[in-house]
């Protein structure tokens, strides 16, 4: 017997070829620009670029801040994700609207109205201000406008874990005696850790690169907040694509080795539910 030709997915090949052209166009290329840009320099000149005293200063200050603002982010974003799942309450919808508000607001305008709130005239600056704590043009500052760019992304991977979460293994827990912090700990913890770090990985590799919330709050002072990609939009101003692109690729770096572990992570979890 003849076997058909058929496909089981109609438009396969279609979909396929528009599936890659998309991903070429808006991934592949662009990402493999700054291996051209860069290969124009040789490796001690890169070495050179990426070693330079401000260029490490300003590493320092962008890893850092997203190291703190995304550990801030795994904690604040459980909390909200239990209470958009387990609680309910007036404008429970218009509060899980607003977490995707980071999403869809202009970093730029982020970047103004962080500034203004938290400067020591601004709303909230201006009280801390009063007990020698100043937010807006420092490290501090930088924290905030990351903070406020990544807990959607800890919130949206949290969440489904909970609401699919079975509450019977809570149930059986707390007629054992168990307390509810035994619970949290031993029972809901395990479950809802791997989202917490994909969440965690995908707000640090957002906070490394991002630049419109940040450059405002940052006050950019060389060796104190100067964050990286203000580097790099120094070196793109100058025309010197190549130095701009190396240390560009720093970051591109370490962002795929965060994303690699987060996929670790979920494959790993996914062996687990899978026994």
């Amino acid at each position: 017997m003849r076997r058909s030709g058929k496909r089981v997915i109609p438009g396969f090949g279609l979909s396929m070829g528009v599936t890659l052209t998309m991903v070429s166009l808006i991934v592949v290329i662009p990402l493999a620009s700054l291996v051209v840009f860069t290969a124009k320099l040789s490796p001690a000149e890169i070495w050179a670029t990426i070693t330079r005293e401000r260029v490490l200063a300003s590493f320092k200050v962008s890893f850092l801040t997203a190291f703190i603002a995304s550990l801030i982010n795994a904690v604040m974003g459980v909390i909200l994700a239990w209470v958009l799942v387990r609680y309910d309450f007036p404008l429970k919808r218009l509060l899980d609207g607003l977490i995707e508000l980071p999403f869809a607001m202009p970093t730029a305008v982020a970047g103004i109205a962080l500034t203004s709130l938290t400067s020591d005239k601004g709303l909230i600056g201006q009280l801390f201000a009063r007990i020698g704590v100043k937010i807006a043009y420092t490290r501090i500052g930088i924290t905030v406008a990351l903070v406020f760019i990544g807990i959607p992304f800890v919130v949206r991977a949290v969440q489904p874990v909970l609401e699919k979460l079975d509450p019977t293994y809570e149930e059986a827990a707390g007629s054992m005696g168990a307390s509810r912090a035994r619970i949290f700990r031993s029972v809901i913890l395990p479950e809802i850790l791997p989202a917490t770090m994909t969440g965690f990985g995908l707000a640090f590799g957002r906070c490394l690169g991002e630049y419109g919330s940040v450059v405002f709050i940052a006050g950019n002072k060389p060796f104190e907040t100067e964050i990286t990609p203000l580097i790099i939009m120094s070196e793109l101003q100058e025309y010197d694509y190549a130095s701009a692109s190396a240390i560009a690729l720093v970051i591109l770096a370490a962002a795929f080795l965060i994303l690699f572990f987060v996929n670790l992570i979920q494959a790993r979890n996914s062996k687990i539910l899978g026994r």
